[in-house]
């Protein structure tokens, strides 16, 4: 798959994990999680009023950091 079908593809993807003002809690991690094993891929946005590490989410729930871009991630099941 070709830079520009992916971008295209993750861009048509809706988002399923929305981070509110309480952050980001264990029950969150849980959800990522079952959604990642589910779906593969998943888009999650944040508020702006939100401190938010993409790459420590990606982290606590084993999953690949795909793309950032502004107050929205894509995270994939990460490969064997």
């Amino acid at each position: 798959m070709s830079r520009r079908e992916l971008n295209k593809e993750l861009n048509e993807l809706k988002a399923t994990v929305w981070i509110g003002k309480n952050g980001i809690g264990e029950s969150t991690v849980e959800e990522i999680k079952r959604q990642i094993k589910d779906s593969g891929t998943i888009k999650i946005k944040w508020l702006r009023s939100t401190d938010v590490n993409p790459e420590d989410i990606a982290d606590k729930t084993g999953s690949t950091l795909v793309q950032t871009r502004g107050r929205t991630m894509v995270l994939q099941k990460r490969k064997k």
